[in-house]
């Protein structure tokens, strides 16, 4: 089985941050970690100038929590801990003041919608379909919650929270905004990135920065609402229902 890794390399501009996880693109509390921090170094680095998150494979972009970790957890401490890396991840995105495209390859689950909707422009294909299933272990997409409302607006973002075991299709969440193009395959998503890469990189670098803090304009107290929601979901996946339901998961 391969091993799970981030990986981040810079050339011409371009910041590629690719992350893996053998379990269709989950993330453990050791991987969000360290794709905070590869987002925040990218922030700092003289070098790049815009970044694109992907993640290897076609299957999947992201399949949210690692439901291993998460029935591992016995403290609200130690959920505390595990959600704030879904914190640390986004509020990394949100500050680290470089442009960020994503390129989604395929359905998001969960965190993966919430790194989706992070992004600041985001390029998908149509086997890119996306469900929130927090709700179904007992929880909510309380973390990424915020990013996700921000993106495509309240109405959208609570049917998606209610609805935990329904997919929507990339159709939809491209009519929502959480997606700004659709391809048909990895190769059209492809060309679309370089397309849309080459434009950026002979944009204004200052304009760019600029528009960056716009577009998070007024998300300042994230920094402590994220690690507040991350608090909720530490709590309630302790419960004995949330526990049942991980278990049922994993069975699967």
């Amino acid at each position: 089985m391969e091993k799970a890794y981030i990986k981040s390399s810079v050339q011409h501009g371009l910041c590629s941050i690719e992350f893996f996880h053998p379990q269709s693109n989950s993330l453990p509390g050791a991987l969000l970690q360290e794709l905070a921090m590869a987002i925040r170094e990218a922030g700092t680095n003289a070098d790049c100038r815009l970044i694109l998150l992907r993640s290897q494979g076609q299957k999947a972009f992201c399949a949210g929590a690692s439901f291993d970790e998460l029935s591992q957890l016995n403290t609200q401490q130690e959920g505390l801990q595990f959600f704030s890396g879904f914190a640390e991840v986004i509020n990394a995105m949100r500050t680290c003041g470089k442009i960020i495209v994503g390129r989604i390859q395929g359905k998001c689950v969960g965190g993966g919608v919430g790194l989706a909707a992070a992004v600041d422009y985001a390029l998908a294909t149509e086997n890119a379909a996306v469900k929130l299933s927090e709700l179904a272990v007992g929880i909510g997409p309380f973390v990424v919650g915020p990013a996700v409302e921000r993106k495509i607006g309240l109405s959208a973002f609570s049917q998606l929270a209610i609805d935990a075991t329904g997919w929507r299709s990339a159709s939809w969440a491209h009519e929502k905004g959480l997606f700004a193009e659709l391809y048909t395959d990895s190769i059209g998503l492809d060309e679309g990135i370089n397309r849309l890469v080459t434009q950026l990189l002979n944009s204004s670098e200052e304009a760019l920065g600029a528009l960056k803090t716009v577009f998070w304009q007024n998300t300042e107290h994230w920094d402590q609402l994220l690690i507040e929601r991350a608090a909720i979901s530490g709590k309630l996946i302790l419960s004995e229902a949330s526990k049942k339901a991980i278990a049922s998961f994993k069975k699967r």
